[in-house]
């Protein structure tokens, strides 16, 4: 029977796919995302990282879709990665500060079976409330904001930053599910297939 892999450590992507109680199995990606060579867009750095993570796991006798996917944000050109430090995070979230900025997540879904690969992705805009220095402080003092893309958690503390979302909330935690069970279509598959009833 076909398998569903999620190629990713985040809690938050395998958060989402329990939640529309999709099968699956996670694999952590052997990648190190500091060491590729991204594109200067931002759309085709998610896209590249997403990739490098989906192709990361595949093992000689799979028979699966395997999901990789990548979150980026951008104002403007510049990206936003994934803070390593505090000093970081802060720098960020002033950036952010009463400004709109896109999250894009890149999408790869591997079809072991076939070989054949889909790629896409989705963009949400995030407008952000005025951030005293205060609120920067006390919220990188959580220690949430390390590691998440954009330096917050829109399903954290960080959602009391957020004036208003346009676009997919769930690509902003990091997996858009509508594009998502698409990208199943393009590969002969339904989504429903794999929900656990």
């Amino acid at each position: 029977m076909m398998e569903i892999i999620l190629a990713s450590s985040s809690p938050r992507r395998k958060f989402i796919l329990e939640q529309i109680k999709l099968r699956f199995k996670v694999r952590t990606p052997k990648i190190n995302e500091e060491q590729e060579i991204l594109p200067e867009d931002v759309v085709e750095a998610a896209i590249t990282l997403a990739r490098a993570k989906a192709h990361s796991v595949i093992r000689p006798k799979d028979n699966a879709l395997i999901i990789g996917a990548d979150t980026q944000v951008r104002i403007g050109n510049q990206r936003f990665g994934k803070p390593k430090s505090s000093k970081e995070a802060t720098e960020m979230l002033r950036a952010l500060s009463s400004r709109v900025h896109e999250v894009i997540t890149g999408v790869v879904i591997l079809d072991t079976t076939t070989s054949k690969a889909i790629e896409d992705y989705e963009v949400t805009k995030v407008k952000f409330r005025p951030l005293e220095e205060t609120d920067i402080g006390w919220y990188v003092s959580t220690g949430e904001p390390i590691g998440k893309a954009g330096g917050y958690a829109i399903q954290g503390i960080g959602a009391l930053f957020i004036e208003k979302i346009d676009g997919d909330f769930y690509n902003v935690m990091g997996l858009p599910v509508y594009k998502m069970a698409k990208m199943f279509e393009r590969l002969n598959h339904s989504i429903f297939e794999f929900i656990r009833k």
